[in-house]
């Protein structure tokens, strides 16, 4: 299994583009709030569900889960790594 760090998720252009096209799920976090956003849906957020201290569960009017938001995310998350696995061949092809 192929690990990439955090940095490598935004330079790799190949990863960015499975993640964001192939699986719509895009990794954003906002360095001055410290704040980590992981975007599933492009559809927009109408509820909110706090889950615990910090960390909120977005949903869209269907009950989709649209995004998850961590508040103080490098405190409750290793952001120096992003782990990707059980990819397609083809994408790990590509990636590798």
């Amino acid at each position: 299994m192929k690990q990439y760090s955090f940095t490598d998720y935004f330079e790799n252009e190949v990863l960015v583009h499975f993640l964001t096209e192939s699986l719509n799920m895009k990794l954003k976090y906002y360095k001055e709030t410290d704040s980590l956003y992981i975007d599933f849906l492009s559809t927009p957020s109408v509820s909110t569900t706090e889950v615990s201290e910090g960390v909120a569960l977005d949903y869209d009017s269907n009950g989709n889960l649209t995004g998850i938001d961590v508040d103080n995310a490098s405190k409750k998350i290793d952001l120096n790594e992003v782990i990707l696995s059980s990819l397609p061949p083809a994408v790990q092809a590509q990636i590798a």
